[in-house]
């Protein structure tokens, strides 16, 4: 009786814990997807290192979905919980989407700004790190959260320029040769950007628990 009493009592720390643990890992497997788009031999290694830590990332929000039905009283919103999760694992989630069409095409060698993407990449899960402990006190870290989202935007919008100046570049580079060359680049390219906008949707998950808790 008494352990399923502690079961329905706030336990906000484990919910934390949870969260440092997701963006962990997320940063790990954006520095693996990083790592891929340096090219050469390693890159199937590298693409296994992506779907090992999409693999964590699935079982640790497996665990908090399953906190939030089991804890009587969460930090916030058991919705908004939900959606902060999803939100975090839908951006490894496309890493791992990334990796496995870079396997299926036998890709080696990619493009400058592609590798410019996976720095930024790795920028926006370091961000979310960030974020995270601080959402344990929303209310004394609402200027700090604030321009952590800010820029999380913002480099949504500079992955955005670089997509567009890669398919541009693409395009010439491949206009007078075989068209599969530029498919499979675009593809990347696109894989690349929706990585970027799955951390832009953390970002407006985390303002809007910010606007919700102030």
């Amino acid at each position: 009786m008494l352990r399923w009493f502690k079961a329905l009592l706030p336990q906000e720390a484990r919910f934390f814990d949870l969260f440092a643990q997701h963006s962990e890992t997320i940063v790990s497997g954006a520095e693996a997807l990083q790592a891929m788009l340096r090219g050469g031999d390693q890159v199937p290694a590298y693409c296994q290192q992506v779907y090992h830590h999409e693999r964590q990332a699935d079982e640790i929000t497996r665990r908090v979905l399953m906190a939030v039905r089991r804890t009587f009283i969460t930090p916030f919103d058991r919705g908004d919980i939900k959606d902060l999760i999803t939100s975090m694992d839908d951006a490894i989630d496309q890493m791992q989407q990334t990796a496995k069409a870079v396997m299926l095409f036998e890709v080696r060698q990619f493009e400058p700004p592609m590798r410019e993407i996976g720095a930024l990449l790795v920028d926006c899960a370091r961000l979310v790190v960030r974020a995270l402990p601080l959402m344990q006190a929303i209310g004394e870290n609402v200027t700090t959260l604030t321009a952590i989202t800010e820029e999380l935007t913002k480099l949504e919008g500079r992955v955005d320029d670089l997509h567009d100046i890669g398919l541009s570049e693409l395009f010439q580079k491949h206009r007078n040769a075989s068209a599969m060359g530029f498919i499979i680049g675009a593809d990347i390219y696109d894989h690349l950007e929706k990585v970027a906008d799955r951390f832009d949707d953390v970002a407006n998950e985390i303002s809007s628990i910010v606007i919700e808790q102030v």
